[in-house]
């Protein structure tokens, strides 16, 4: 029972570091990343495809995508997709492949962008916070149950804090990589 609650604790807090290294792979950083349009949904026929689905995306120079859509009709949503989005970026393209080309960031830019990194760390530390109080708040449960023992809580209470202790440690790591991704000139 008590194995069941760390199980799950450290599943549900791994998943939360995969969202936030998912959402810093979609801030861009001044170079061409494919990522990026894995999150833009494309009005195809009625149903919201991503654009990796609707044709092949490139990298041919470091600061632009090429996206070859299979369908040639599709390109127009795919081009409007891409304007909607919070890229900021404008497509162009010459009736076979759409073109991204990104610009290169100014100081200002950069700032704003760690700035946004630091908030995402700080809201997965706030998760990994809940997801430790929900555990420590089972854990006590199974204690006036009388399905654990006081040695049993205290135990479980600290191996739950190491390992929130570590994956905070672990969210820092990948925050400060993103941060010197963006700041690299």
């Amino acid at each position: 029972m008590a194995s069941d609650i760390l199980d799950s604790t450290k599943e549900r807090m791994n998943k939360t570091i995969a969202v936030l290294k998912t959402e810093l792979g979609g801030l861009r950083a001044g170079r061409a990343n494919a990522q990026l349009l894995d999150r833009i949904l494309v009005d195809y026929y009625g149903t919201p495809t991503p654009i990796p689905q609707l044709g092949n995306v490139s990298t041919p120079e470091p600061r632009m995508l090429l996206i070859s859509v299979w369908d040639n009709k599709a390109i127009p949503a795919v081009e409007k997709a891409i304007q909607k989005s919070d890229l900021g970026i404008n497509p162009s393209n010459d009736g076979k492949v759409i073109r991204l080309i990104f610009p290169e960031l100014n100081e200002e830019r950069r700032k704003e962008l760690v700035k946004v990194v630091k908030k995402k760390g700080e809201e997965s530390k706030v998760a990994i916070r809940a997801i430790r109080r929900d555990a420590n708040e089972q854990i006590k449960k199974e204690e006036k149950d009388k399905l654990i023992t006081e040695d049993d809580r205290k135990s479980l209470d600290d191996k739950v804090q190491k390992l929130t202790d570590d994956l905070i440690k672990e969210i820092d790591s990948v925050l400060a990589a993103k941060e010197k991704e963006i700041l690299a000139v």
